[in-house]
């Protein structure tokens, strides 16, 4: 890219190194491309420049057009007003004796905060223009520098701006998206609880992770009693109310790394790491209990208590997954037979 050339003539319209006052006749020009004040007025600049006047030139152009703006003499007072001020906007001088210069200001800039970059030097011949967009500048303009050019670099440097803002907000939206969707497939719908799909995900990994480092692993099957004649007798939404109760229950008796799942129907799963047989029979006991405490109100006058039978299994390492979850799901019938409202744990499959 060709470095912008230096000019010895400024232009009708431009700000001076000694520095002089835009008359009004030159600001009345330039009101055709008044930037909306709604917009502008939200937009905060800082204008950096070790020559005053230049400021205050600058600055006064600026809040014409409607821009909140600030100024600083130095890299230093800029940085400083950056750590108190949201800056939308800096425009900086690059060389300003005594001190910290324009490219590096930049870079601090760019390093930590989110303002935006644009340039300003007499001196073309000491920086190119792909140095300082290397260092994070969003534009360069050469001394002298015109209003209008200016206003027209401003606008662009704030569209690309804005445009970067919504694609940064479009991307954040897709990633909640993707984060909600995922979220979606491995849940259950009503209960919230992992649905199946999940089970045998997790399950998986816990017995990969059982048999490398021989820690225990216990599976609770739980089926809730009678359920269809509770649906049949009071109806799809209050037998959806107990399994949501049922699930509240299990959630409240889990240690944070035990995870539950809703197997399907009204038959649930419980994953334990790092748990042995006898300690799964205390958990699914509690289960059980704290269960049988509910009391449900299918319909005016009417109190029923629903109960849960459960099959507990160890994992016997190095067995397969198939056999560790038939053991769980035939001791769990096993709880059936023995007239339900019980917890089943057998070592071997029955």
């Amino acid at each position: 890219m060709p470095v912008l050339p230096m000019t010895d003539r400024p232009g009708p319209m431009a700000i001076q190194r000694r520095g002089r006052r835009t008359p009004p006749a030159e600001l009345a020009i330039l009101d055709m491309d008044k930037v909306e004040s709604e917009k502008a007025g939200t937009v905060q600049i800082l204008v950096v420049d070790d020559e005053k006047p230049i400021c205050d030139i600058i600055q006064e152009a600026l809040q014409h057009f409607g821009y909140h703006c600030l100024s600083a003499l130095s890299g230093e007072e800029a940085l400083k007003i950056l750590e108190k001020h949201k800056v939308d906007i800096v425009i900086t001088d690059i060389k300003m004796p005594g001190g910290m210069n324009g490219i590096e200001l930049t870079t601090l800039i760019k390093a930590n905060h989110g303002a935006d970059v644009i340039v300003m030097t007499g001196f073309a011949e000491d920086f190119t223009y792909e140095q300082i967009i290397e260092k994070g500048a969003s534009d360069f303009m050469l001394k002298p520098v015109g209003i209008k050019e200016l206003l027209i670099r401003l606008k662009r440097v704030l569209r690309e701006r804005a445009m970067l803002s919504e694609r940064n907000r479009a991307e954040a939206l897709l990633r909640e998206s993707e984060r909600r969707y995922q979220e979606l497939s491995i849940t259950d719908n009503l209960t919230k609880l992992y649905n199946s799909r999940q089970f045998y995900n997790q399950i998986t990994a816990e017995i990969e992770r059982t048999n490398r480092y021989n820690h225990n692993l216990t599976l609770l099957m739980m089926d809730i009693d009678n359920f269809k004649q509770y649906n049949d007798a009071y109806g799809h939404l209050e037998g959806d109310n107990v399994l949501l109760r049922f699930a509240d229950v299990i959630r409240n008796c889990l240690r944070r790394t035990d995870s539950a799942y809703r197997y399907g129907g009204e038959e649930f799963v419980v994953i334990l790491p790092d748990t042995d047989g006898e300690q799964g029979m205390v958990t699914a006991e509690r289960i059980r209990q704290e269960f049988k405490k509910e009391v449900f109100t299918p319909k005016p006058g009417k109190t029923v208590r629903v109960t849960v039978s459960t099959g507990v299994s160890q994992f016997n390492h190095n067995e397969d997954l198939v056999t560790f979850i038939r053991r769980a799901d035939l001791n769990m019938y096993r709880a059936k037979e023995k007239g339900k409202d019980q917890v089943v744990f057998s070592h071997e499959t029955p």
